[in-house]
């Protein structure tokens, strides 16, 4: 028997309706796998970078150290990091999320200590002058002018953790990475190029939004460039 001539499944197709279709449930589950794998690792990713970049900012001798632990953290490959991370977290999401927040540690901790190192030194001044103290001089001044470089650098480490949570298909906790390594595997093409869209689009989405976010909290950036 050949398949009908209208049936894209049968004749696997790589762009396929009958897929998006029949596969509806299963794509939005890893849709939303994916996106929050991301989501929550970028947010502990920052939770953890931004007293780092402070500490290197406050204290130059921590600076070095900092920058270099987190480059080198970088650079070990992916595969080797969840390998590293596999005795400790086991098979689960949350062996994903470490290892991807251990990699966006360089690119978070870096853009906002270049925000901080970024704010001129004659407005720390005039806020100390007019009773500003360290936490309050942090919160008020340094962080609000450092905040273009450090969403340059959340927005960068944002689309590189979509891109990451694929490799998680290796533990089954890929998000869309498991249907196209799965897809990969069967030499399924609709289904790999339908996850590997929809993986392009996440990433594309939240950067989007990220850019939305920083042109809503830094309106002084608009009215400069007005």
């Amino acid at each position: 028997m050949t398949a009908a001539s209208d049936d894209c499944l049968a004749r696997n197709e790589w762009i396929c309706g009958d897929y998006v279709r029949t596969r509806r449930q299963i794509l939005l589950d890893a849709v939303g796998q994916h996106a929050q794998l991301t989501a929550l690792s970028i947010l502990i990713g920052l939770v953890i970078a931004l007293p780092l970049a402070v500490l290197a900012r406050r204290w130059r001798w921590a600076a070095g150290p900092v920058l270099a632990g987190t480059t080198i953290l970088y650079t070990i490959p992916s595969l080797a990091m969840f390998s590293l991370l596999l005795p400790v977290y086991g098979l689960s999401a949350t062996l994903v999320v470490a290892g991807l927040v251990l990699y966006s540690l360089t690119l978070l901790v870096r853009n906002i200590l270049a925000g901080l190192r970024a704010v001129p030194e004659e407005t720390r001044q005039a806020a100390r002058g007019l009773g500003y103290g360290p936490v309050r001089l942090l919160l008020t001044v340094e962080l609000p002018l450092a905040l273009p470089a450090a969403m340059a650098g959340l927005r960068i480490a944002t689309v590189s953790a979509v891109s990451l949570v694929t490799v998680g298909a290796i533990v089954g906790f890929g998000g869309l990475g498991n249907l196209i390594y799965a897809g990969m595997n069967t030499y399924f093409k609709a289904q790999v190029l339908t996850a590997s869209v929809l993986c392009v689009l996440i990433a594309i989405v939240a950067d989007l939004l990220l850019l939305g976010v920083q042109w809503l909290i830094t309106p002084w950036v608009r009215a400069r460039r007005a």
